[in-house]
């Protein structure tokens, strides 16, 4: 007799799911049958209804039915088939660059044709481009979609409809009641506050939401089946984020006392300290003084003192006899970090280190020995510091800067080098890009946070200004009058190289014009294909004065600090987002010299572009550019989430649904308390192995 399938059965016992086949579905996460379930759609096309078509909305796909009233092949440029279609209500063109004669003689003048596609507005009114069109015989409509069609995360080689195959068998299995269901995780009376419905009905509603569903409710995220889901993921997230919490606090580290080496680096400083940052200061000594292991992230504006905060905490590690290793994400920032810390530390005849890439083979043995034998030392660099070569004496404090340009592996193997048996070293984590406190709250919840609030008194306030990129004689004029007056500008331009889809002028294209046009000044130019020994030469010409201007794409983002650069242009300004364009900003405005940002655009503005390039005109203050970026852009663009290990989520959004957070937190507390079996059952299918993806 042959054994009945399970939902916690292998793929492979699926029909029509061979090895191959077998290792593309776990290669997305799923392995066993019920991970299927699991694997949920990241959005819906809507083919249950016919759109007429002057209700056609430009970047909202829609279905719609007509006759083509003209198809031609025409030669403009490229080789491309133009199709009319009308109904009763309206016409659209749709148009295809790759197409065969058999697909030429289908679209004919006359036929009748139902086509799903993104329109958008072009030369000669509405287009679509490569629309799915499927030509309708005898005029006889087929039947519309029952369901939404949905979309799933997928890989190289396994295709929607398959996806959709094997879920179809999935919940066949479901459905039989000898075979191994899915458990529901989240109590019923928690379920019935809430308003959610049950785990296997909330499943096939997302799987399948039927045309009479609330489809507006679907296509936003925001349908109890989701809300359902959303909640348990997050819970899950939350729960994982904690206990990492949780156990770090099962570690040593080393544990300081009242510094002597700190208030003497503060009396040497050839500046005030302002109250925000001696706050700061305080919370992190405190979690020195525990004894057990600091994660903390510090936050601050751009501009608003990170560094020197770093540095005195760093005095107060070293004053207790341990190493502290600084992490930057460029060689020449980490030069910087290098010589300001000499700077800082010279009267107290600490020793300080810099291991990057480029040192000789000899200069970087040296130091290597030096590492290993020196206590009480700093150590500067790059993805450097966690090489397997890198043998630190007592390494007790990690300090990384810019947090979102490592990856979680970065940061794991440099806490590895400092790790003993039943020790870790304190973790100070820095971030530019400030986070609103409920998304904080959501995506590091393993994490103490310190904000230092506001700008040293000696800062000048950017002014800013938004400029249509018909006005570029004048800015040429402005940028001519500041390298007079002996000011360096730069220029960034968000691409390298012309692209069909976008019209952006090129780095290179733009640094050439410039040459001409503000000759005999000297351009530089520096962009993310050029080697990494060209841009830092390119980048230490600037930064010594050698060059008056230097066009850049979006890799001086995180940079080294060039006081006398006090302007700076940003062409198609409409195109970056909020928190990069802040980041980018805050390259000038290092010195004493009044700065200025020309924000220049390419009409005509979206609604959402107009409105960004406002909020950035009219403020300076990272935590409310913050604030307006993640209600416009979501969370990604904050966290870095690619790069910072925030999580990947299958179908929670942060920003979306922060609503649930707090809920969400005291049932975390509850279950961690209560019913560590259930934590590990949430981790398990929402995190799967990957339950140490989220901090160091």
């Amino acid at each position: 007799m042959k054994a009945e399938v399970t939902l916690g059965d292998s793929t492979d016992k699926l029909n029509g799911v061979g090895k191959v086949l077998q290792k593309k579905l776990s290669s997305i996460g799923v392995k066993a049958i019920s991970d299927i379930l699991f694997h949920l759609p990241i959005r819906y096309e809507d083919r249950t209804r016919l759109t007429p078509i002057h209700e056609v909305i430009p970047r909202r796909k829609a279905l719609i039915e007509g006759v083509i009233e003209d198809s031609r092949v025409i030669f403009q440029g490229r080789r491309a088939l133009i199709c009319r279609i009308s109904d009763l209500t309206s016409s659209i063109q749709i148009r295809f660059f790759f197409f065969n004669r058999s697909q030429q003689m289908r679209l004919s003048k006359g036929s009748s044709v139902r086509c799903f596609g993104s329109p958008h507005l072009g030369r000669h009114g509405l287009e679509m481009i490569h629309p799915e069109c499927k030509v309708i015989d005898n005029n006889e409509s087929p039947e519309l979609e029952r369901y939404l069609t949905p979309i799933y995360p997928t890989t190289d080689g396994l295709h929607q409809t398959r996806l959709r195959s094997l879920l179809n068998q999935a919940f066949v299995i479901l459905s039989k009641t000898s075979s191994k269901r899915v458990t529901d995780l989240i109590p019923k009376k928690l379920l019935t506050h809430l308003e959610m419905p049950s785990l296997v009905d909330s499943l096939r509603q997302i799987h399948y939401p039927a045309a009479d569903e609330n489809i507006a409710a679907v296509m936003e995220g925001t349908h109890p089946a989701q809300r359902r889901l959303i909640f348990e993921e997050l819970l899950a997230y939350q729960l994982s984020l904690k206990t990492l919490r949780k156990n770090s606090r099962t570690y040593l580290a080393p544990k300081t006392q009242k510094s002597m080496l700190q208030t003497k680096l503060n009396g040497l400083l050839p500046f005030d300290l302002t109250e925000s940052q001696l706050k700061v200061i305080r919370e992190i000594n405190h979690d020195l003084e525990s004894g057990i292991p600091m994660l903390r992230l510090l936050q601050g504006d751009v501009g608003s003192g990170k560094t020197v905060v770093a540095a005195m905490v760093i005095a107060n590690i070293i004053d207790s006899g341990h190493q502290a290793a600084f992490m930057a994400p460029t060689e020449l920032l980490a030069e910087q970090h290098y010589q300001t810390m000499i700077a800082w530390f010279k009267e107290m005849r600490t020793k300080v280190f810099l291991l990057t890439s480029k040192l000789t083979a000899a200069n970087r043995k040296k130091i290597l020995l030096d590492i290993k034998s020196s206590p009480a030392s700093i150590i500067i660099g790059t993805h450097a510091l966690f090489q397997n070569e890198v043998m630190y004496n007592n390494l007790g404090l990690i300090v990384v800067d810019e947090q979102h340009r490592f990856g979680v592996e970065q940061r794991l193997a440099l806490m590895g080098k400092g790790a003993t048996q039943g020790f870790r070293p304190h973790q100070l984590i820095m971030t530019a890009t400030p986070i609103p406190r409920t998304l904080a709250m959501a995506a590091y919840a393993d994490l103490d946070i310190s904000t230092i609030k506001g700008l040293p008194p000696n800062r000048k306030s950017i002014k800013t200004a938004v400029i249509p990129e018909e006005r570029r004689q004048e800015i040429i004029f402005r940028i001519s009058a500041a390298i007079k007056s002996g000011t360096q500008v730069y220029w960034v331009c968000p691409l390298i190289a012309e692209s069909e889809k976008i019209d952006i002028q090129s780095a290179i294209d733009t640094a050439e014009k410039l040459a001409k046009e503000l000759a005999p000044y000297k351009i530089g130019l520096i962009h993310g294909k050029m080697e990494s020994l060209e841009k830092e030469k390119v980048m230490r010409s600037f930064t010594e004065a050698k060059s008056d201007l230097l066009v850049a794409t979006t890799v001086i983002e995180v940079g080294v600090d060039v006081p006398n650069a006090s302007l700076m242009v940003i062409e198609n300004a409409e195109r970056l987002g909020l928190a990069q364009l802040h980041q980018l900003r805050g390259r000038v405005g290092r010195g004493e010299k009044q700065s200025s940002c020309l924000l220049v655009y390419k009409s005509p503005l979206t609604e959402i572009a107009q409105e960004r390039l406002e909020v950035i005109r009219a403020t300076t203050d990272g935590f409310e550019i913050a604030d307006r970026d993640m209600q416009l852009r979501g969370p990604g663009e904050l966290l870095g989430t690619r790069q910072a290990g925030v999580a990947q989520f299958k179908i929670a959004d942060l920003t979306r649904d922060i609503d649930l957070i707090d809920e969400i937190q005291v049932m975390a507390d509850k279950l961690l308390a209560e019913d560590p079996h259930l934590v590990e059952e949430l981790k398990k299918r929402w995190l799967g192995h990957k339950i140490e993806f989220a901090r160091i």
